[in-house]
């Protein structure tokens, strides 16, 4: 039986048809009841363990009775049980499909410009030596790819030495993992040239222009607010829902919209495992390699 099935044959049993008074709130606050009544049940096989004969038929005779309200909560809403399923693995592949791609061994593979000429492409694999000096009376951060600087000094824009400064290794873990990042294609150069698709005047002006980097800066400092109240991500293997929501609105029209929640969160984590080291050891080297989805850190 699909769920299409299940829930045009469990709406026979519906003792408060649609359009009747309290059709819709009778089966929302049954939901309630029978999760309360499956933690019931849990609460007994907790006190009386292996006693608790019954334990299994029970949960079972609990799940389906939630089934069943979910099903009427679908109907009296005009929804399809067996669509709202579908896209429930959807969004479940799109938030944690990462996790298994790391176990399988797989990379992401993203190439946004593969159709491109070489100088308006990202490098698939480069290394990023990161210095730390002091300057005019600040601590300023310096990036160089075979001994020549990219991008500007930077440093923290803050109050406090919080290591905003080596916030460049989240736009490389960014390009490394998402196969994205207009701030390094534009810090990036090619015999002279940064490495935006000028060829296509459109792609520029979009994905590679002055909006998409203020978007992707924007993305960085907000995971950064969220990064300081979680010890900076050290110890933490998941990324809170809402925030991935966030950044996925954010960039809904760009191509890296073609990435998922799991992609971003993969991409987060890492950055940060190596801007701890980074920020530890006030510089060292960052290994991109888009073509394995990889950034990593050597002192």
């Amino acid at each position: 039986m699909d769920f299409r099935q299940y829930q045009e044959q469990a709406l026979i049993s519906d003792q408060v048809p649609k359009g009747t008074e309290n059709s819709q709130i009778v089966p929302l606050l049954g939901l309630v009841g029978e999760a309360g009544s499956l933690l019931s049940e849990y609460k007994k096989y907790l006190r009386d363990k292996d006693a608790h004969k019954n334990f299994k038929y029970c949960v079972a005779e609990e799940l389906g009775d939630l089934l069943w309200y979910v099903a009427n909560v679908a109907s009296k809403f005009d929804l399809d049980l067996e669509e709202i399923a579908q896209k429930n693995l959807e969004k479940c592949h799109d938030r944690w499909g990462w996790k298994k791609v790391k176990t399988d061994g797989k990379a992401t593979g993203y190439n946004f410009d593969k159709e491109f000429a070489e100088h308006e492409r990202l490098p698939r694999q480069f290394v990023v030596e990161i210095t730390e000096v002091s300057q005019d009376n600040s601590i300023k951060m310096k990036a160089f790819i075979d001994g020549e600087q990219i991008g500007n000094d930077l440093t923290d824009n803050s109050y406090s030495n919080d290591g905003y400064r080596f916030h460049d290794v989240f736009h490389l873990s960014y390009a490394a993992v998402l196969g994205w990042s207009p701030v390094i294609r534009s810090n990036l150069k090619c015999n002279e040239l940064k490495r935006k698709r000028k060829s296509n005047p459109s792609i520029d002006e979009v994905e590679d222009g002055g909006r998409a980097i203020a978007i992707e800066e924007g993305i960085s400092a907000l995971v950064f607010s969220y990064a300081k109240d979680h010890d900076f991500l050290a110890g933490v293997s998941e990324i809170d829902y809402q925030l991935l929501r966030t950044i996925k609105s954010m960039t809904s029209h760009l191509e890296v919209s073609l990435c998922s929640l799991g992609d971003w969160e993969k991409a987060i984590l890492m950055g940060y495992e190596v801007w701890r080291q980074v920020e530890k050891n006030q510089g060292g080297k960052v290994i991109v390699d888009i073509d394995e989805s990889s950034i990593s850190y050597q002192p």
